[in-house]
């Protein structure tokens, strides 16, 4: 069967997306994407991926457009709504997999127009406003929060399974700021790398392309050796070898660590959509197997009381809140419905 799989603009959404295809794939199904030219969804899937086709049309962003912006970037919507139906019909397409973000409108209208069947994988804890939009017409909805979901196992790569291990000694930190980094995080690893080298802790950092250079500079004056990069697509590996996480709350990111059992001190970014990086932190912190803080002048201390606290029981017990084989699960759902 032929599928489209739709939505990006973050590496949350895409690696959802990445992960569907190889699952649609493994059951001998073929899929295109269909992203925006915007955000990283070209860094993703423009090489190198297992679609049949990728298309990257010129959209951007509703919500946070004012005026003529706004007015802007429903006209490019507009466009590449057309676009997606002619693309659904060439592709003859038997269901439409949306993982959100603004991309995914075009073609999750697409296939509602043409009778296609739209299928929504929401990532967050709070509902992101397209997904909200769409699911009273979507055939099937799932998250990982929703107890009425079809399926709650989230869509994560097999390998952070395999690699899975309980953290029992702080030897290794790593720092994630987002597929595009994050200038507080890296601040707060800069403040708080001396005290990490004095207790013999190393140091893994993902500091996003922008502040590389910066990072290397100030990582240099200060004689700390760390293992410091702008991306990496080898991330499962940079994670089984940590043992405590300082991460923003991105819902595929939060998961991937729960699949690895790698303890994480949340920082949620203020600006997301419906502050839903707090909720998803909420979600691990409620259940006591992880920290949260907001961006603040108390953060770097309690940060630095959790290099004290017990690892192993959270490992553990994060290891049980996620089950393997969630996009497999997700696809032999969908496969029942079209």
């Amino acid at each position: 069967m032929r599928f489209v799989i739709t939505g990006g603009g973050t590496g949350g959404h895409l690696a959802i997306a990445a992960v569907l295809e190889k699952a649609l794939s493994q059951r001998g199904h073929e899929a295109i994407f269909i992203g925006s030219s915007s955000g990283q969804d070209r860094m993703w899937f423009e090489k190198g991926s297992g679609f049949a086709h990728t298309y990257f049309l010129p959209t951007t962003g509703v919500v946070n457009q004012k005026g003529l912006g706004k007015a802007a970037a429903l006209w490019r919507i507009g466009k590449a709504f057309m676009r997606s139906r002619a693309l659904l019909k060439e592709f003859d397409a038997v269901g439409v997999i949306s993982v959100g973000g603004f991309s995914a409108a075009p073609a999750s209208f697409a296939a509602l127009s043409r009778k296609i069947p739209l299928f929504i994988h929401e990532q967050n804890a709070e509902t992101g406003r397209l997904n909200a939009l769409l699911k009273p017409y979507a055939r099937l909805f799932f998250s990982s929060y929703d107890a009425s979901s079809p399926v709650q196992a989230y869509p994560v790569s097999k390998v952070l399974f395999e690699k899975a291990r309980v953290r029992t000694t702080l030897e290794r930190v790593i720092f994630l700021g987002g597929s595009q980094g994050a200038t507080y995080i890296n601040d707060l690893a800069l403040s708080i790398a001396p005290i990490l080298s004095e207790r013999g802790i190393s140091i893994i950092h993902q500091c996003g392309e922008r502040d590389l250079e910066r990072l290397q500079r100030s990582y240099a004056e200060m004689g700390i050796d760390v293992e410091l990069m702008a991306f990496s697509k080898a991330l499962p590996e940079l994670i089984e070898r940590s043992d405590l996480a300082i991460s923003r709350a991105g819902a595929s990111t939060l998961w991937e660590l729960c699949a690895n059992g790698l303890p994480a001190f949340f920082i949620p970014y203020p600006y997301a959509a419906g502050d839903h990086q707090y909720y998803n932190a909420q979600f691990i912190v409620q259940k006591e197997l992880g920290w949260s803080e907001r961006q603040g002048d108390t953060l770097k201390q309690r940060l630095i009381a959790v290099l004290d606290e017990d690892l192993s029981r959270r490992s553990k017990k994060l290891m049980a809140l996620i089950e393997p084989e969630g996009a497999q699960k997700i696809i032999e759902v969908i496969e029942s419905e079209v």
